[in-house]
């Protein structure tokens, strides 16, 4: 790999990532969720900071952009929603391309849990970074956009190669498979299930996961599967409604 990814629990669910290109020596943080934290790791790395990369507005993806940039001097790059809560030195959207060294990622349209919500997918090291929109086992709630929307987007996502490493910003694993079990008899989501509880009894993480696991087992993705005979975006949007109101 041309990267090296740092990742570690902050907030009550959240993940920091820290991406560093190795032929340079410059790092990037996805979303700043927790500023301390973000800061704390990067000095434990001697990493220099260089790009904060934002997916989302929500307050814990980029409410620590201005504490980190005033104490590294990064350079602020997402959707300009971004906006709401801080300034964006660049703002970027659907088909852009940001250089971290000579690592290259792309930026994926991924709107429906915020409409400007964007992902970054680094094509050389087959790694995506997903912020709410892909979860393992989920997928974020339409707080702002519609089921096609969202469903456009996982369709650009799933569209990936299948080993692609898929960062998602939350440890919702355990919950997710909770209401998985509830729609999806399917087998090879009993084994991934099983084997989802056994490490989180472990204290393990289930991130990261792979765009070939989720489309195999990830009941947002199989929704056409589990409701025939309705569009794609409609069996979807059933299946988050379903979720909304989950009760297990």
């Amino acid at each position: 790999m041309s990267v090296t990814i740092h990742q570690f629990p902050c907030l009550s669910d959240n993940y920091g990532f820290l991406v560093r290109d190795d032929a340079t020596g410059l790092a990037a943080c996805i979303d700043t969720p927790d500023a301390a934290a973000i800061l704390a790791e990067l000095a434990k790395l001697g990493w220099k900071l260089d790009l904060i990369l934002n997916t989302h507005w929500h307050p814990d993806h980029a409410g620590g952009n201005a504490a980190i940039q005033a104490a590294t001097g990064a350079t602020v790059v997402g959707p300009a929603e971004v906006e709401r809560l801080s300034p964006v030195d660049r703002k970027v959207a659907g088909g852009d391309r940001v250089k971290l060294g000579e690592t290259t990622f792309e930026v994926i349209e991924s709107g429906g849990h915020t409409l400007g919500h964007i992902a970054f997918y680094d094509a050389a090291d087959h790694v995506a970074f997903v912020g709410d929109t892909l979860f393992a086992l989920g997928c974020g709630r339409l707080f702002e956009g519609t089921a096609a929307q969202m469903w456009d987007s996982l369709s650009r996502l799933t569209a990936l190669p299948d080993d692609t490493a898929v960062y998602c910003a939350h440890e919702y694993t355990a919950s997710n498979a909770l209401f998985a079990l509830s729609v999806d008899a399917s087998p090879d989501l009993k084994a991934r299930t099983d084997a989802i509880f056994a490490a989180r009894a472990r204290g393990e993480w289930t991130v990261p996961t792979t765009i070939g696991l989720e489309k195999a087992t990830n009941p947002f993705l199989r929704a056409p599967v589990l409701n025939p005979g309705m569009a794609p975006h409609e069996a979807f949007g059933a299946v988050r409604a379903a979720k909304d109101s989950f009760k297990g």
